[in-house]
């Protein structure tokens, strides 16, 4: 079998670049398929969409008795934290995080790592698209029981989740696995 020495970065490239297309993919179809419809709005292509979209104000679609597809502009950080209406600081600090996070990934020997990281990678990535887009990141995924609502989130915000997860349980559980014999799991 030939091994190629940087195989695993360019997957996790591939990666990264997959889950930018699929956050953004996703974000255009809520907005322009789901939402602008409710407001009698002229839908736009892709790429379209990518230069000339504006914000769209609240709107709500009910799709089961636990989830809505509501449109929510995020301009701080998880849940909402840190709202100032200056997307720069949370910009650059999610340049940074990602720049330190690519390192690791072009570092990384583990497939688990790779795999992870490319997730946070990218979903930070998506959501940074948004920031310099709209000044905000675009939520609506917005799941609830009995009158309590998740905060809203997005594709974006799934991929960096379960690649903090698995960076997390993998460090705990499966460390020690990374003895001289077994570097590759």
């Amino acid at each position: 079998m030939i091994k190629f020495k940087y195989l695993k970065q360019i997957i996790g490239l591939g990666l990264v670049v997959g889950c930018i297309i699929l956050d953004q993919i996703s974000k255009w179809l809520v907005l322009e398929h789901v939402f602008k419809p409710e407001f009698n709005l002229e839908t736009m292509s892709f790429f379209n969409w990518i230069s000339a979209a504006e914000r769209l104000s609240f709107v709500s679609t009910d799709i089961t008795s636990f989830f809505n597809l509501t449109m929510v502009w995020n301009e701080g950080i998880s849940f909402g934290m840190f709202q100032n209406g200056n997307p720069w600081p949370i910009i650059i600090m999610s340049v940074v995080i990602s720049g330190i996070f690519a390192i690791w990934l072009i570092k990384s020997k583990c497939w688990v790592e790779t795999i992870s990281l490319s997730l946070v990678i990218g979903g930070a990535i998506g959501n940074i698209i948004d920031r310099l887009h709209f000044r905000a990141v675009a939520d609506f995924l917005d799941f609830h029981i009995m009158g309590h609502h998740y905060p809203a989130f997005n594709l974006a915000d799934s991929f960096i989740s379960i690649g903090i997860v698995i960076l997390v349980v993998n460090s705990l559980f499966f460390a020690s696995d990374k003895t001289p014999n077994n570097k590759e799991h």
